[in-house]
């Protein structure tokens, strides 16, 4: 007996001092990780000085979100912000007794470290309480395998003891739903809900409050948008767990069990989305903003435009830009196809044609193989090699194996458009296309590119005509003539008319059906310096060659600057600089930079006169009642008031089209990247055809929203009297008897370098004299 008793003190003894040496084991253990031998442990202060990356959010002009700037998806909100039943759902599902621990549910904790050192499970996790999903939220893990597990969950429970320590339940809830992770690298339930349901937080209701928490087990097996059968069975458990802890009755679950999960998802990727070519505009502008010193933050730290959380404003109409895509996507498609149609075999872009050729050798990969000294059939041989490849289409995105040169061909093919509508009055620019797909056409059309912008260009020239003492009704013939000094350039007309040796237009016929003879015949009379400063006067800055041909539109100019040129004639005559951003703000709501600091002070200095105005409109509000632009009556039965310019450049490169109304000036242009490849005929081509259209449908958008009742029903102002008797003239005239008989058109001539003197001159003098008049007698009032 005496025997048994000492094996079992012995025994005993035994064990007490294996448990004894577990605890000091533990204890140093513990002690290691607590003074940071396994990495250090975020003290108190950084705990309460907690600096979270948000993301930037992009605002259009009624606040409305367009989209972020980011490398996590995140932005805050504050506790009462949170519906309860979102809370119950979270409390529910992932820590029931949150109200009443410390952050650390110690049981839990023993059983992982005894079941990941002593037996090996590194499956062992569970029994996280919200507090340390936060912890581990806010900074992350830096250890694998299964001691680095047992050391990360060590870690976590003291940063949570300090959470809360120093936070409230509330503030602690409040830091966990604006940084826990959910699906498609979305952080925040303000970013969650917004991208998958398009509400903000406050306005999810139960079942979209269970979806997003349902997500929280696992992001991506949870996805909703990717898996919505697993979605909607995790979110009925969490209902279940709702019901069974009493935050919800049987009959509410049983409704919201039998919703199905609709995802109203928004794309805020910088590719995708709403308006992308104008957010990767905005982030340019941000980055030269931001820069100066002056936009700093108080200690002199630059802004970081994917951390920091800020608010930018701009001019955009999220609406407005809807339609502009709709319009541009529903007119592309069909444009499209009557391209390729009308081209068929004989189409450039197919391999071994000079374009594509020519394309070939203009690939960045060519370049660099032909800088590694490889032959052309090496060369060739390497662009052959086929991968996998998402392409374009306006059906859907295919992916198909191809090569490189088989992926040249297949987009040289495709036709793009760049489409900008403003405020001519404040500049502000209410839609932006850059481009077909900022997926796969990353090129803007706005910003970046130049074309040569074909007859939108002659209003410029009529407008010098009519400065320079021009009468509206003088008469030109329509006769084509040979500039000897000019290499014996003949220009012409881009479709036949009859008695065209004999007949004679007006300027307001000529420009409104766009006559080529006789916008260089203006030009001629008023000369070419003239009609240059006239330009530049209007806001154009490019520089532009001082040749006859710039009559029909033969410079490079952007979209934007077009656009500003064309604001003159809705703007009091003044030119006015296109507006993005209105005000930027940090995360808190303090203006960074306001209005005035962004952007320049509107022009006080007019292009021109009043007069030369309200002539020029009139002349373009002919183009479409009467003009190349009459489908927007006939055609699309727009009855707006609306006036505008087609545009065509040589060999159908480039269709443009400007629209303009009262309170609003669009410009949109369609063409192929490569300029080799133009429309193959001029009926697909013009202008009317190629362009026009997208103005067209978006206006009729707008016209059926009434909510831009002021936009479409607005007037253009009235002409004077004086200018309505100068445009009182018969539009044509026809050579009489004697004048056919006896009178003399020559054939060829020479371009003149310096305008003409003699009555236009005196007519320049007399309206000088009127306006300096005018002047002082406001000056006198």
């Amino acid at each position: 007996m005496k025997l048994n008793k000492k094996k079992l003190y012995k025994w005993l003894k035994r064990i007490g001092f294996g448990i004894l040496t577990l605890i000091v084991l533990f204890t140093c253990f513990y002690a290691s990780i607590y003074f940071g031998l396994w990495g250090k442990i975020p003290s108190n202060e950084k705990i309460v000085g907690l600096k979270q990356s948000q993301a930037t959010q992009i605002l259009d002009a009624n606040n409305d979100l367009i989209g972020k700037l980011y490398i996590y998806d995140r932005q805050s909100i504050t506790f009462s912000d949170f519906p309860q039943h979102l809370l119950d759902a979270l409390i529910a599902t992932e820590d029931v007794r949150f109200y009443e621990h410390n952050g650390v549910d110690n049981k839990s904790l023993l059983r992982v470290f005894f079941k990941t050192i002593l037996l090996s499970d590194e499956s062992s996790g569970g029994g996280s309480t919200i507090t340390l999903q936060l912890a581990k939220n806010l900074f992350g893990r830096e250890h694998s395998g299964a001691i680095g597990t047992v050391v990360n969950k060590i870690k976590e429970s003291i940063v949570a003891k300090r959470i809360e320590s120093l936070y409230s339940k509330k503030e602690i809830l409040t830091l966990y739903l604006n940084t826990v992770p959910f699906p498609d690298n979305t952080y925040g339930i303000e970013s969650a809900s917004e991208k998958f349901f398009n509400v903000h937080t406050k306005d999810l209701n139960v079942w979209q409050a269970a979806t997003l928490v349902g997500t929280l087990k696992a992001n991506h097996s949870y996805n909703p948008r990717l898996f919505p059968e697993k979605s909607k069975a995790r979110r009925n458990l969490v209902i279940d767990q709702m019901v069974n802890y009493k935050y919800l009755s049987d009959t509410d679950a049983a409704i919201n069990k039998s919703k199905d999960i609709v995802l109203d998802y928004q794309f805020y990727a910088p590719n995708q989305g709403l308006a992308p070519y104008f957010r990767a505009e905005i982030k340019k502008q941000l980055d030269a903003i931001l820069k100066q010193k002056k936009f700093t933050k108080p200690d002199g730290e630059q802004y970081n435009i994917y951390h920091d959380g800020l608010k930018i404003y701009t001019t955009l109409d999220n609406t407005m830009q809807r339609y502009a895509e709709e319009a541009m996507r529903e007119h592309m498609k069909e444009l499209q196809h009557q391209f390729e149609v009308a081209y068929g075999k004989r189409a450039p872009w197919l391999k071994n044609k000079p374009a594509y050729l020519e394309a070939k050798k203009r690939l960045k990969k060519y370049r660099d193989l032909k800088a590694k000294g490889l032959s052309e059939k090496a060369i060739e041989d390497e662009l052959k090699k086929t991968h996998k490849t998402e392409l374009f289409s306006w059906d859907e995105t295919v992916i198909k194996t191809i090569s490189t040169l088989d992926s040249l061909e297949y987009y040289s093919k495709f036709l793009n458009a760049g489409f900008l509508s403003l405020d001519p009055k404040t500049g502000a620019i209410k839609s932006y296309v850059g481009g077909i797909d900022y997926r796969f056409f990353q090129y803007d059309h706005i910003s970046q590119s130049k074309r040569q912008v074909g007859s939108t260009f002659k209003p410029f020239v009529y407008t010098a005509a009519i400065e320079n003492g021009m009468s509206p009704c003088t008469y030109f013939p329509l006769k084509a003539v040979t500039y000897t000094d000019e290499k014996n350039w003949t220009p012409t007309n881009s479709s036949d008319i009859d008695d065209e040796e004999n007949l004679n237009y007006s300027l307001e016929k000529s420009l409104s059906n766009s006559v080529n003879t006789i916008a260089v015949k203006v030009l001629d009379e008023v000369g070419i310096d003239e009609v240059i400063k006239q330009a530049h006067n209007m806001g154009i800055k490019s520089d532009i060659e001082a040749v006859p041909s710039i009559a029909l539109g033969s410079a490079n100019l952007s979209m934007m600057e077009l656009a500003r040129a064309y604001t003159t004639y809705v703007n009091d005559s003044k030119p006015v600089t296109p507006v993005f951003i209105t005000r930027i703000e940090d995360k808190n709501g303090n203006i960074i930079a306001s209005y005035e600091d962004i952007n320049p002070k509107a022009v006080t200095e007019k292009a021109y006169s009043d007069d030369t105005r309200q002539v020029l409109l009139e002349f373009m509000k002919a183009t479409v009642n009467d003009g190349t632009a009459n489908r927007l009556r006939t055609k699309y039965n727009l009855q707006n008031a609306i006036a505008g310019k087609t545009g065509t450049t040589q060999d159908n490169k480039d269709g443009w089209f400007v629209g303009i109304t009262p309170k609003l000036v669009t410009i949109t242009w369609v063409g192929n990247d490569n300029q080799q490849i133009g429309f193959s005929n001029t009926g697909i081509g013009q202008g009317a055809n190629s362009a026009l259209p997208i103005f067209a449908k978006y206006l009729q958008k707008l016209n059926r929203d009434s909510k831009y009742n002021a936009i479409t029903k607005a007037q253009f102002e009235y002409p004077t009297e004086e200018v309505l008797m100068s445009l009182d003239c018969e539009l044509t005239k026809t050579d009489g008897f004697f004048k056919r008989l006896f009178g003399s058109k020559k054939d060829t001539i020479q371009f003149k370098e310096e305008p003409k003197k003699g009555i236009f001159s005196w007519l320049k003098k007399k309206k000088k004299d009127k306006d300096e008049d005018e002047n002082l007698e406001e000056n006198d009032n």
